[in-house]
């Protein structure tokens, strides 16, 4: 079995289309301390691949401003989770590309990759807690990095 980038679960190479089923799969996904993530019942432990995150946060929805603002974030499987202390952002890049990859916490080791466009809307909430290019997001009292804003000056 293998958890694509996009959110796509597959077995044997062709995608599992049932949602109910892919729901069942992800409430027994577990992640090891060496980073391998298995699928884990009581009678039965069995490996699977997964491509970048085993969730993508396809929804974001915001309540209050500032530092009491709230976001409150909606994966692909319908699980809603709050950026929070627990369930913090974080923004990896790409040492080749440059490109962000961000992610929330979903449970227990588990992340969402966030889709670009949700990453846009946080990129719009985007504070600079000083005079500097740090940018950041508040969400459950607590200021989450997003990363450098952009040099304008290409000169």
């Amino acid at each position: 079995m293998r958890i694509g980038r996009d959110g796509t679960w597959y077995y044997r190479g062709s995608a599992i289309r049932r949602k109910p089923l892919v729901t069942l799969f992800s409430s027994v996904l577990k992640r090891d301390n060496d980073g391998q993530f298995w699928l884990e019942t009581p009678v039965e432990r069995g490996r699977i691949d997964v491509d970048d995150a085993p969730f993508v946060a396809v929804a974001l929805d915001i309540s209050g401003s500032g530092d009491s603002q709230t976001l409150i974030f909606h994966t692909n499987l319908e699980e809603t989770v709050t950026a929070d202390r627990d369930h913090p952002i974080r923004v990896e890049t790409d040492v080749e590309t440059g490109e962000p990859s961000p992610y929330i916490h979903i449970r227990n080791g588990l992340d969402a990759l966030i889709v670009r466009s949700v990453y846009y809307q946080l990129a719009d909430l985007a504070v600079s807690l000083q005079d500097d290019d740090l940018l950041g997001v508040w969400s459950s009292g607590i200021y989450f990095e997003l990363g450098r804003a952009a040099d304008d000056d290409d000169s």
